[in-house]
């Protein structure tokens, strides 16, 4: 019985060692199909992270194009307004070249105005006055200078004139008396007149606007114009003066 089975396991050997190689190789392609298997998904999961990837670039480049779309659409918004304000400020341009063509003109006439005006006004103030009106004369002709400010200085030389004749004034000055320059006291009650007198007080005398000269006035009116110069400085309280007032031209109870 033992050698029996000795033969018997002697006779299985072979089937057992061809089982066992059968059973390698079905292992070995068993581990080759997982490891194909895990390439395989390896791959799959390549392709969807790419897809993944595609799709995020798509719907970003979907994305981009609507904001482009809306950019877009909001530049030519903009471009249809800056189109309408530069229509505007063309015909804004245009109406004030008219009005250019129309002002200038004018201030040149106010300008020239101002002039006879100072010419046949009372001779005060006459390098100050002639030294505003030459720097107008100049204003007017210079290009770089805008339109608006011509018209502001016109009209302050107007305002500084106009100002005179609500004014009380003394000052110090030449005057010529009888071909002799003399050194004497004004006092220039607003437009209406404008006297002097001699700083010894021994003369004195008036501004004849319709002769165009100066008239002497009589000694009786010295302390009176004494009075009126100091009143003018402020260094008296006003009171109520005596003084000659020049006659009344038809023409003037006319205006």
């Amino acid at each position: 019985m033992r050698a029996v089975w000795i033969f018997l396991m002697a006779g299985l050997l072979p089937t057992m060692v061809l089982a066992q190689g059968a059973g390698e190789r079905a292992l070995a392609e068993g581990e080759a199909m997982m490891t194909d298997a895990q390439r395989s998904q390896q791959r799959i999961d390549q392709l969807d992270d790419a897809t993944r990837d595609a799709l995020s670039r798509y719907r970003q480049a979907i994305q981009q194009k609507d904001q482009l779309a809306e950019y877009n659409q909001q530049l030519s918004k903009m471009v249809d307004s800056q189109r309408s304000e530069l229509e505007d400020l063309q015909a804004q341009l245009a109406t004030i070249e008219e009005t250019q063509a129309e002002v200038v003109p004018m201030l040149q006439r106010m300008v020239r105005s101002l002039e006879q005006f100072i010419e046949l006004d009372l001779p005060f103030l006459e390098d100050e006055r002639a030294d505003r009106l030459a720097q107008l004369q100049a204003l007017m002709i210079r290009p770089e200078v805008t339109v608006a400010e011509k018209y502001r200085r016109v009209l302050e030389a107007y305002q500084i004139e106009s100002d005179y004749g609500r004014t009380l004034e003394a000052w110090r000055g030449a005057l010529d008396i009888d071909g002799n320059q003399r050194v004497v006291e004004f006092l220039r009650l607003g437009r209406l007149v404008l006297f002097y007198q001699s700083l010894d007080g021994h003369m004195q005398g008036y501004w004849n606007a319709e002769a165009r000269e100066w008239q002497t006035l009589p000694a009786g009116y010295h302390r009176t114009l004494a009075q009126g110069l100091k009143i003018a400085r402020q260094q008296q309280t006003p009171v109520m003066l005596r003084l000659p007032l020049p006659p009344v031209s038809e023409q003037g109870a006319a205006q």
